[in-house]
């Protein structure tokens, strides 16, 4: 077996290889040995079919098997050998192949196109300068937090009357004969969207009763039925005019701030007192902070990688092409002609990631992407208002992500480029800012 590449030019190349017999013939005789020996064919006992017959029947099918497996082989062996950086994978070149003969021919060269990536650094170095912007946590954002646990974990109370934001149990009754009559018929007037409706109900106490309009006060036919138990279809007939007896008022009352507060949170005896909750709360806002801090100098930091590598030429035509025979979406060339653009700026991020993954020697070891998954789905119960999660459960949780294959590979590239953020800070020149959570938002909107 030979290999040879012919260059074109510094991004495009063809690889010719020649396979000879002593590349294909063992393996070829050995395929032929064992079809012989399973082969079913009318009027043969198994294992009898002669030679001859076996070889006129399936001996081209084999060969050119075989002369496609060392052709892979030898391909893949050559680029790894002389260290070639090729983008996408090597095309048949159907033009400068010669003609094949499968019936005479014992040697065969093959042509391939290869696409080879342009040179470059992407390590920014001290003439980089990029910002880091240390967001403070204020003691009105503790406060807001130490307000919405409270308010989380409330508890509602009974009253005897109401005010905006109570909740409403009682009978409502149509006014009309044989109407509609439901008991326990849970009513909030904040929901209202007509004011004149809900001011009926300001004031109202334990065992009054309110006549109000249904039709008025909403404007969802689903809200209406879902008060009266109804159908939706059925609204349209119901009378104008309703009864609400108030049987009951819930207040939701915030909960103290105490240490049963503070073991509903973050579990029990883990906070001490209000000023051990008040700092635990605002190491965990500093600790969001910080991912939005790291995720503002990540996006920096990759605009100032590209920025380098913004006049790079890459081989369109091959790419193009590459694209349109390996797409599995069906896209057309004018599909990708649109596409293209975004397709390089992801291809120049893609090539940046791995040289400078290999310049930093970076590495993501199965427990940084087991500990990345639980940091997930931490934060998925914090969205819910939960706390203190055991890690037995991070970690049972965590492992039925991991089982998607692309939310693996999507944490481990996240990994990756965090890992690589991390190390771009070591080599450019770095000014940290302070910055409000405010004022922080407003970069983005810029």
């Amino acid at each position: 077996m030979n290999v040879t590449k012919t260059d074109i030019d510094a991004l495009n190349a063809k690889l010719s290889i020649v396979i000879e017999p002593q590349d294909y013939e063992e393996k070829v005789q050995k395929q032929l040995k064992d079809i012989r020996r399973k082969a079913n064919i009318p009027g043969f006992r198994p294992g009898m079919v002669p030679a001859g017959l076996v070889k006129k029947m399936y001996g081209k099918a084999v060969l050119g098997e075989e002369v496609n497996k060392a052709i892979n082989e030898g391909i893949y062996n050559y680029i790894k050998e002389q260290n070639l950086n090729i983008l996408g994978e090597p095309l048949p070149n159907d033009e400068d192949t010669p003609a094949i003969d499968w019936d005479v021919d014992s040697t065969f060269t093959f042509v391939f196109d290869i696409a080879l990536a342009p040179e470059f650094d992407a390590k920014l170095n001290g003439k980089n300068k990029l910002t880091y912007y240390d967001i403070q946590v204020t003691d009105e954002e503790v406060q807001n937090q130490v307000d919405a646990y409270a308010q989380r974990y409330g508890e509602f109370v009974q009253v005897d009357e109401y005010q905006a934001g109570d909740m409403l149990k009682g009978k409502i009754s149509e006014h009309k004969e044989g109407g509609i009559v439901k008991g326990d018929a849970v009513l909030s007037p904040d929901y209202m969207q007509n004011e004149e409706q809900k001011k009926l109900f300001e004031g109202a106490k334990k065992g009054d009763v309110i006549t109000f309009n249904p039709k008025q006060a909403y404007d969802s036919e689903v809200e209406i039925s879902s008060l009266l138990g109804i159908k939706k279809e059925e609204v349209a007939e119901i009378a104008d005019e309703f009864t609400y007896e108030i049987e009951s008022i819930s207040r939701h009352q915030k909960a103290e701030v105490n240490e049963a507060l503070f073991a509903k949170v973050y579990g029990e005896g883990n906070v001490a007192d209000e000023a051990a909750f008040r700092e635990r709360i605002r190491t965990e806002i500093k600790s969001n902070f910080t991912q939005d801090s790291d995720y503002k100098f990540g996006l920096d930091a990759k605009a100032a990688v590209l920025k380098k590598m913004d006049k790079l030429e890459f081989p369109e035509a091959f790419l193009k092409r590459w694209l349109l025979q390996t797409n599995e979406k069906g896209m057309t060339a004018e599909d990708i002609d649109k596409e293209f653009p975004q397709m390089i700026e992801e291809l120049k991020w893609h090539l940046a990631k791995t040289q400078l993954s290999e310049t930093f020697n970076i590495k993501i070891e199965p427990e940084e992407v087991q500990n990345y998954a639980k940091e997930m789905v931490r934060m998925q119960f914090l969205q819910y208002g939960l706390a203190g999660v055991e890690d037995e459960m991070l970690t049972q949780y965590s492992q039925e992500i991991l089982k998607n294959e692309d939310q693996l590979h999507g944490i481990i590239d996240r990994l990756q480029e965090n890992k690589i953020y991390e190390a771009l800070k070591g080599t450019v020149k770095l000014e940290t800012k302070e910055i409000s959570y405010e004022d922080f938002g407003k970069l983005f909107e810029k």
